[in-house]
């Protein structure tokens, strides 16, 4: 087998740890293809196990984009949401969706960069701590208490409760619908009381700068926007699975926004996420048959 199909061959994989890493497709796509000419320039002799090999390069990549990105992130206008992983509904899902849900990946944001990495490669991708142990060039001990660090963290990220998909869906088309019409009774049904609202524009399109939480505070906001106008308004709408849960592309005067909901186990929502900065949304047109993201 060339270098050039080997790579190719976990290309799949080490994007999906990438994306879990940065929160963002189009970083974790960078991070893979940087690997690729360290890849391609190694000694074939010294890879015995190339996805360990490749998989520890992407890593250390990662890490150091974490770094990097440390300053930009602190600096960023509102809630911060990770791209969204938008897919057709009727398709099989691709991950599983407690491994990519919004809350999965915004619990694991708040963990250190090596908590993240060592939780990510034992608990999703079955590394065990000699490998990792030489990807994070940390002891094993250390490695299995970043571990067990990471894993207390976690346990808030695991969903409560599961309904099916078409459960799901109808309740996110019912809350849009009471939100396009101002129906605050209707919103208030739907709402659990501790649920949660972010919304993340980047600065660079209107959002919330925090995360509104409780039934009123959401309420609050979202008669707000509809009383200036501003609430989901699209001239079109299209269903779709977002980071493993229902969702819909909304597109309106402004351009492209997603919006995905988390449900509880009385049949509330009880998480609402909506991307509406345009640089997480460059990927939408073609996942959603040409839609301009203007």
């Amino acid at each position: 087998m060339t270098a050039a199909a080997e790579f190719e061959r976990h290309r799949s994989r080490l994007t999906r740890l990438a994306y879990r890493m940065l929160g963002s497709l189009a970083d974790a796509e960078d991070v893979v293809q940087d690997a690729w000419p360290r890849w391609a320039d190694a000694p074939r002799q010294e890879i015995l196990q190339p996805a360990a090999w490749l998989t520890r390069v992407v890593t250390r990549l990662c890490l150091d984009r974490l770094r990097a990105q440390r300053a930009r992130r602190e600096t960023y206008v509102g809630p911060w949401l990770p791209e969204p992983l938008v897919e057709p509904p009727a398709e099989d899902p691709l991950e599983r969706a407690e491994d990519v849900s919004m809350a999965f990946l915004l619990t694991l944001q708040r963990l250190s960069p090596l908590e993240r990495a060592a939780f990510l490669l034992h608990d999703v991708f079955d590394e065990d701590y000699a490998a990792m142990s030489a990807t994070l060039r940390r002891g094993e001990a250390a490695c299995r208490q970043l571990v067990s660090r990471a894993r207390q963290h976690m346990k808030a990220a695991k969903p409560r409760f599961e309904v099916s998909q078409s459960e799901a869906a109808r309740l996110a088309g019912a809350f849009l619908d009471a939100v396009s019409r101002g129906d605050t009774a209707r919103m208030a049904d739907l709402l659990a009381e501790d649920c949660v609202l972010i919304s993340d524009g980047g600065g660079k399109r209107p959002a919330a700068l925090r995360p509104m939480v409780g039934r009123e505070e959401v309420i609050r906001l979202l008669q707000g926007l509809v009383w200036r106008g501003k609430a989901f308004n699209p001239v079109d709408m299209r269903p779709a699975r977002i980071n493993g849960a229902p969702g819909v592309i909304l597109r309106d005067a402004e351009g492209l926004q997603t919006v995905s909901i988390e449900t509880d186990g009385a049949g509330c929502l009880a998480a609402i996420y909506i991307v509406r900065n345009p640089d997480k949304l460059a990927r939408l047109p073609a996942a959603v048959g040409g839609w301009e993201n203007t």
